[in-house]
């Protein structure tokens, strides 16, 4: 790993910070940290009409098999505010921290189900250490292992599905959408989340409105069928934004820390694609730049990816962008190589 992070001496840390803030200035003096709420305002006045729009659809077309076009449909909507309640999250579109925590706890708990405190909290861990084995929560091996350590030690279901957790990645991303309502739910729980009372309130009010909706129109066959789908794919559109930008990139182990910009370039990925990649993957496609300066507005990232990647460049520091097929190919990979000592003998 120490070998790809740079060539230039002095060591890294004899020289700690001063190559990210050589970059720093480049962005700010490009004025790519300025606010842009006009955008914001359009983006959210949009993701708003698509939700009411999805529902309506569901009530007009009513007791009929049909109503699974809306709940696909209605899929994509709610990672559209999954994906705005993460910009949210990481102040890029309101200056006040006030209206950052309400707007995106209505957008998440309100909106689509999501424990809006929980993921903030877990969400800024992996920020601060991503592809860190020990200190990114992304990496705890609660269902898949992503080392070979992890499979080595693991025991229950992830050592059940290691042997075969690449075949097993997409099918089992269906289930995500639930895991995403129950870890919300259980962290209602937890001593550490704040504004338990709140966060419960408007995770109660999404389940009771999102269910009775569902029963009052259509019979319950139908009803479950429709939970199942929209959940479902909801589930795989949350995966398909979010595996392509780490996995299968170098994990960190123990005091392995290179500096900022290294620990957030080296094991980061950028997704190649033009803007309609940009409107589905909610500007993440670009996660070198998003995990360098997270509180940039996502519209600057485009324009930032050229500076950082020729800032990059300079330093001999690695900076990778492949097509989205690929990042899903290089993550599975990953996958299947983690899992590779349970599928030996000796080890199963």
């Amino acid at each position: 790993m120490s070998s790809s992070q740079t060539v230039r001496p002095p060591p890294i840390r004899a020289d700690k910070g001063s190559d990210f803030a050589r970059l720093s200035r480049k962005i700010q003096e490009a004025g790519l940290m300025a606010r842009r709420p006009g955008y914001y305002a359009l983006r959210i006045m949009a993701v708003t009409a698509l939700y009411v729009a999805g529902w309506t659809a569901f009530v007009l077309i009513g007791d009929s098999w049909w109503t699974l076009s809306a709940a696909g449909f209605l899929a994509f909507v709610f990672g559209q505010v999954a994906l705005l309640a993460h910009d949210i999250a990481h102040r890029q579109v309101f200056r006040l921290r006030r209206a950052s925590e309400v707007s995106g706890r209505v957008a998440g708990n309100l909106g689509i189900g999501m424990g809006y405190g929980w993921w903030q909290d877990k969400h800024t861990r992996h920020h601060a250490n991503p592809n860190h084995e020990d200190l990114d929560p992304d990496l705890d091996p609660d269902i898949f292992v992503w080392t070979q350590d992890q499979a080595r030690a693991a025991r229950g279901l992830p050592r059940l599905l290691g042997r075969s957790q690449a075949f097993l990645f997409f099918p089992l991303l269906t289930l995500e959408g639930f895991n995403l309502h129950l870890a919300g739910v259980r962290s209602l729980f937890g001593r550490s989340l704040k504004h338990r009372v709140w966060e419960g309130s408007l995770l109660a009010a999404h389940l009771a409105g999102y269910l009775g909706v569902l029963f009052l129109v259509l019979p319950p066959d139908k009803a479950i069928v429709f939970l199942l789908v929209h959940q479902c794919l909801f589930g795989v559109y949350l995966g398909l934004i979010f595996a392509p930008n780490h996995k299968g990139m170098p994990i960190l182990r123990g005091a392995d820390r290179p500096d900022f910009l290294r620990r957030q370039v080296l094991t980061s990925r950028n997704v190649r694609g033009g803007r309609f990649t940009d409107i589905v993957l909610g500007g993440l496609n670009y996660q070198i730049e998003h995990h360098l300066f997270p509180s940039m507005p996502s519209p600057h990232l485009r324009r930032a990816q050229t500076i950082v990647r020729e800032h990059c460049q300079e330093l001999g520091v690695s900076y990778l962008e492949t097509s989205l097929l690929r990042s899903y190919g290089q993550a599975l990979a990953s996958l299947h190589a983690a899992g590779a000592a349970l599928r030996r003998p000796h080890t199963a």
